[in-house]
């Protein structure tokens, strides 16, 4: 869904809605009390401790039973198949998974056959979108033309027509001086170049991290150097360039150190974790299960560990799912030669929730890095509670146990690690511009 859709579908629902008996987190203001919420045409009319009870006359009223209202979150990192692979995912089973895990907007990477470098192909994810998804849908463009990391593409045409941001998708540019010019004409154009850290060279047919884990398994493994060499080449091109820089996912503790560096010299360098990276390590391989081969390789209990704490502390600003659907013929291979990707926009939020059951961290913590983070990061106008803010909001129960069950799952494909897994925390609705887009429980999962 598009902001025009959104909002066009919003006006269409004259009758405005009060979200009463609610608990309130604004990760923006840091807002954390019992309250509620007015809608009217797709906005937040007004919001406070003074909705907690009573609404005002000639509104529609809905009991959040004390759950959580707060932003709907912003996934960052969401690959698809459309355009070219729409047997692994489409935008509208996308949309359907990001609404049902309480995901608002996605940012949709260039990864796709064609690639998305051209204006063209941004236009149609936005027609497509526009016509086909239930939550909002942003096009990241490629850096450079194929992804090949060869020829840089037209940034400045590419922003005009609609791209938030700019990626080389899961490719990391090895050529610098292209790496340095994409940054310089970002710059001029005020984009956001965002950068898969990763040496094609040093992970070439790499299966997992390198360690004692791939040692016994038997399995070829790749260095967090892979990922720190670049990350370094890359804060240097940033400290010469002045363009604006984001780290997609980060994996390590020696990554976190040289974002801390750059940021600690005032560089415009942010960085984002993947969920998988905050819950799973390398041994939940275990016995080579492929759901568990990712981009980047999950690392070590102590690289988990240090992931985690950077969030507490802030020093990673964002987390994505890294959704990246994959057919069951590409996973049902031995581990070395299975694709890399796991699905993740439905279990997003309640697999981060164990940061905030197992490691105690705020709930308005975890919250930003799923909101507002990536609304100044990215531009976006969403991710906040506020008077006049768009009312994508979600509304859910922190502590309610459920069982992943892959087969429930909206995604079209059904690659998830968190198959089986206990979870705590369920979405109860999701709405995008006010419009209701899910609610629980439905048919598709009961």
């Amino acid at each position: 869904m598009t902001k025009s859709a959104a909002t066009a579908t919003a006006k269409q629902t004259a009758k405005p809605t009060a979200y009463i008996n609610a608990r309130l987190i604004d990760p923006e203001t840091e807002r954390d009390e019992p309250g509620g919420v007015v809608v009217r045409e797709g906005l937040i009319e007004d919001i406070g401790k003074h909705l907690r009870r009573n609404a005002p006359d000639g509104m529609e009223i809905i009991d959040c039973g004390g759950h959580i209202l707060c932003p709907g979150l912003i996934d960052a990192q969401v690959f698809t198949g459309e355009p070219g692979s729409e047997h692994r995912e489409t935008l509208m089973t996308a949309s359907q998974a990001a609404a049902a895990g309480g995901v608002t907007s996605i940012i949709v990477m260039p990864d796709t056959d064609p690639v998305i470098d051209q204006v063209s192909l941004v236009d149609f994810i936005q027609r497509r979108a526009r016509d086909n998804a239930v939550v909002r849908v942003h096009t990241m463009a490629a850096t450079t033309r194929g992804l090949k990391g060869e020829e840089m593409t037209e940034i400045g045409l590419l922003k005009r027509a609609g791209a938030i941001a700019f990626s080389n998708g899961k490719s990391s540019i090895a050529n610098t001086r292209v790496m340095r010019n994409v940054l310089n004409y970002a710059k001029d154009h005020n984009a956001v170049i965002v950068h898969h850290t990763e040496d094609p060279y040093l992970s070439q047919n790499a299966a997992m991290n390198s360690g004692e884990v791939a040692a016994r398994l038997g399995l070829t493994g790749v260095s967090r150097s892979a990922e720190t060499i670049v990350l370094e080449r890359d804060v240097r091109l940033v400290e010469m360039t002045g363009g604006r820089y984001h780290a997609a996912t980060i994996s390590c503790a020696e990554s976190l150190a040289v974002v801390q560096n750059a940021k600690t010299n005032k560089l415009p360098v942010t960085c984002g974790v993947s969920i998988n990276h905050l819950t799973l390590n390398e041994n939940d391989i275990g016995s080579y299960r492929t759901f568990f081969k990712i981009r980047p390789p999950l690392r070590s209990e102590d690289d988990r560990q240090a992931m985690v704490q950077a969030i507490a502390s802030g020093d990673i600003d964002i987390i994505v799912s890294s959704h990246d659907p994959q057919d069951t013929d590409d996973k049902r291979r031995p581990f070395s030669e299975a694709a890399d990707g796991a699905i993740g926009l439905e279990t997003l939020l309640s697999g981060v929730l164990r940061l905030h059951h197992t490691d105690g961290i705020a709930l308005t913590t975890i919250l930003k890095a799923l909101t507002i983070n990536p609304a100044r990061i990215f531009g976006l106008s969403t991710g906040r509670l506020s008077k006049g803010a768009p009312a994508d909001l979600i509304i859910f129960d922190p502590d309610e146990p459920w069982v992943v069950n892959k087969d429930f799952l909206r995604a079209r494909s059904k690659n998830t690690p968190f198959d089986e897994a206990k979870l705590q925390g369920r979405v109860k609705q999701t709405l995008v511009a006010g419009v209701s887009v899910y609610r629980y429980p439905d048919t598709a999962n009961t």
